[in-house]
């Protein structure tokens, strides 16, 4: 699809979001257009909705669960449970799409939350996890070389809430990515983070 057709789409399937992670689903990407992790990392099937209204916006998705996730294999030999972790991961990998998806052009980075509350799990034998994200904030800084979305997400599995994640950031950085690995080379070594929010 064209760039222009992608900044308007509302909902996206999983083959789609796989050709994001692999810098394949926009023809004509401008310069620094960040991707989704690939699989297995990936932590999303579908995106059934997202809109921007302002600096307000929502979006829903859904991840199908299969009795061999990878992270059944390891987390926990004996006892199989998906890290909650990973479900704090899908909702920041969402909110940097947002990101992108509403014309923030860099790579995205998580930054953190405020607060995270596990009431349940997900276990082998369950079907479906939901993410619901209200954005609270979407700014755009320093000539749009730096985007900073806030929003608070639920997952939900099976029709059960069992995560709740308060003020998840994501920003969207210009000139951080590391597109020569494994090479060294200017942005091949981790630090901190030189940012101005």
């Amino acid at each position: 699809m064209k760039y222009k057709e992608f900044l308007e789409r509302s909902h996206f399937n999983k083959e789609e979001l796989i050709a994001s992670a692999y810098g394949r689903l926009v023809d004509d990407p401008p310069s620094e257009f960040s991707r989704l992790p690939a699989p297995p990392f990936l932590m999303v099937d579908r995106i059934l909705e997202v809109e921007k209204n302002g600096p307000r916006g929502k979006m829903v998705a859904e991840k199908d669960i299969n009795i061999d996730e990878w992270f059944f294999q390891c987390h926990f030999n004996g006892d199989p449970v998906q890290p909650g972790c990973l479900g704090v991961d899908a909702i920041w990998q969402l909110l940097g799409f947002y990101c992108v998806w509403a014309g923030s052009k860099g790579h995205g980075r998580a930054l953190g939350c405020k607060e995270v509350s596990f009431d349940g799990q997900i276990r082998p034998h369950n079907s479906l996890v939901r993410y619901e994200i209200q954005i609270r904030r979407f700014t755009v800084l320093q000539g749009g070389h730096t985007s900073l979305v806030v929003a608070n997400g639920n997952v939900i599995v099976d029709d059960e809430l069992i995560y709740t994640i308060k003020d998840a950031k994501v920003g969207v950085f210009s000139g951080i990515a590391y597109t020569d690995y494994p090479y060294k080379s200017k942005n091949s070594v981790g630090g901190i983070l030189t940012r101005d929010l």
